[in-house]
């Protein structure tokens, strides 16, 4: 077969636009063009690596990390809406995902899942194997995540886990172990995952309660609010604690501050329960990762 073959470039002809009509709509199954998780998940893990590498990380794991969150993240997103591509119909939000349009199948979105998930593994394989082995752990945590909200009330802490992991990794491609300061910020960004998740999670309670999906948002009720100031207030306190652990400056506390009273602000913003407020203080967390991040770089200066 001849590259400069008239039927090949023909054929190639034929499929680019059936590309072009199915690439917006993997976007949209990826949530491309709704980074919110790509940020809540890139913070953290980039955090952890500055702390690891006790300043500016080499540029090979800053963009394996980098890439990894945003690959990662988005093939949650297709494992998620072939687990919940009968319920999400049911709901307000979530009924014009590709595949309850039928816009995609359930095969095409575990094919995308498969691919996504292979190019995080190649990225992996430019750390060292106490990273790769950490993954294996990761891939099957962001497996059972969606499948999660049938079984308990708590799949809020699942998620915790799935968007902490990175941490751990970070902390082993750097020093090929997992000190104690890796734990610590590990357990905060469970806390911190939790809080807004549940956040997350009140917007679509109402739909929710009727087609026997759980949450976090369930199981507290009427003291939501509570448990999640309780959390936020866990993770505030968990990074002071890790602050004193590593002898961080003052500059760094001053960025916990900020983090806190955008916490205060999304209190305020959830106090009715109205859904569209609820998401805004879910968002909203995106500075609170950006605040923490920028306060540990400044501490390295």
């Amino acid at each position: 077969m001849k590259f400069f073959d008239k039927n090949i470039w023909g054929e190639l002809a034929n499929i680019a636009p059936v590309i072009r009509q199915k690439l917006p709509i993997y976007i949209q199954l990826t949530r491309i063009d709704r980074p919110i998780g790509i940020y809540l998940l890139f913070w953290p893990t980039i955090t952890a690596l500055w702390i690891a590498s006790e300043g500016l990380p080499s540029l090979s794991l800053l963009i394996v990390f980098s890439l990894g969150t945003a690959v990662m993240r988005s093939a949650g997103c297709c494992i998620n809406d072939f687990a919940d591509c009968k319920i999400d119909g049911k709901v307000q939000r979530t009924q014009d995902r590709p595949l309850v349009l039928k816009k995609l199948s359930k095969r095409e979105a575990l094919t995308c899942f498969a691919i996504l998930s292979s190019i995080g593994f190649c990225l992996l394989l430019l750390t060292n194997m106490e990273t790769i082995q950490l993954a294996f752990f990761a891939m099957g945590i962001i497996v059972i995540y969606p499948f999660m909200k049938r079984h308990t009330n708590l799949p809020q802490i699942i998620l915790g886990i799935a968007f902490s992991w990175g941490i751990l990794m970070a902390f082993t491609a750097t020093l090929k172990n997992v000190p104690p300061e890796a734990y610590l910020l590990f357990i905060a960004n469970v806390l911190w995952t939790v809080a807004y998740d549940t956040q997350y999670a009140m917007v679509d309670r109402e739909y929710d309660l009727r087609v026997g999906v759980k949450s976090t948002a369930i199981l507290f009720g009427y003291a939501d609010r509570l448990m999640i100031g309780i959390l936020q207030t866990s993770f505030i306190l968990t990074l002071l604690l890790l602050a004193t652990h590593l002898q961080f400056s003052a500059i760094f506390y001053v960025s916990v501050g900020i983090a806190s009273l955008l916490l205060l602000y999304q209190q305020f913003l959830i106090k009715d329960r109205l859904p569209n407020a609820c998401f805004k203080a879910f968002i909203n967390n995106s500075w609170v990762g950006a605040v923490i991040f920028l306060g540990t770089v400044s501490n390295y200066l």
